[in-house]
């Protein structure tokens, strides 16, 4: 398997949530444990309940997913992508939820009666060439490295198994952008401090839009799964906003 020659982060230093990069998991893992509670209804209201569907129609039709096959989703949250594998497979005892948040497993739990694992992207728990399919839901700005968990999606995939990152990519025009800030930026967060009366969730949403602002360019993230040994990499838009990456794990290394 290829290595990378260097880090990709995802982000810069975000300061003032976090000083360091060492910093960076133990703050989010205490701003997504205090939002896991409220963290479904933000979905739901906050995606016009479209996620469900969207997400089930990318895993299968777009990715590839089909009946029968094993899927690790990472950073899984509470659970909302891998309950649309878990529809797409035919069995929950198929997808594994790995989630590095106590809260947002638990509340994944409560919801789907699958395998939870808490764990991390950049150092999966389980052996090498284990599952068929891996997916992550809006999440790959919270990895530390993108290399390093595109290292560890690669090993953890048996040969010729796919994967399929869903993300929210910023739109290139300036109308697109100022649409996005004037939602994900001004909009949301004060919609989550007044639907739910946390402080918590409405920070974490304040920090999806900085992480969305901040975050590298998507040709980026395909030249770290190439050299993780990815082939078939490829990029996807289904909206102006809602990106999807796809690779497949080679038969033969």
């Amino acid at each position: 398997m290829k290595t990378a020659p260097s880090a990709f982060k995802p982000h810069p230093v975000l300061n003032p949530h976090y000083q360091s990069e060492q910093e960076k998991q133990r703050f989010l893992r205490g701003l997504f444990d205090a939002s896991a509670p409220h963290y479904e209804g933000i979905a739901k209201w906050g995606f016009f309940g479209s996620g469900h569907w969207y997400r089930f129609h990318a895993l299968r039709d777009r990715g590839g997913l089909k009946p029968g096959m094993t899927c690790l989703d990472v950073a899984t949250g509470t659970g909302p992508t891998a309950r649309a594998a878990a529809e797409i497979v035919g069995r929950p005892e198929l997808v594994t939820c790995l989630e590095p948040s106590l809260g947002m497993l638990q509340e994944s739990a409560r919801l789907l009666a699958a395998p939870h694992v808490q764990g991390c992207a950049d150092f999966i728990p389980f052996k090498d060439d284990y599952f068929d399919f891996l997916s992550m839901g809006f999440a790959l700005r919270h990895v530390d490295d993108m290399g390093q968990a595109f290292r560890e999606y690669y090993r953890v995939l048996k040969p010729g198994g796919r994967l399929m990152l869903l993300d929210v990519i910023l739109p290139e025009n300036k109308f697109g952008r100022f649409l996005c800030a004037l939602y994900f930026r001004d909009l949301l967060p004060r919609m989550t401090r007044f639907f739910t009366g946390s402080k918590e969730a409405a920070a974490l949403m304040d920090y999806y839009w900085i992480t969305m602002e901040q975050m590298i360019d998507s040709e980026k993230v395909l030249l770290a799964l190439k050299q993780a040994g990815f082939l078939e990499v490829k990029k996807h838009f289904v909206t102006t906003v809602f990106g999807e990456y796809t690779a497949v794990k080679p038969l033969r290394p």
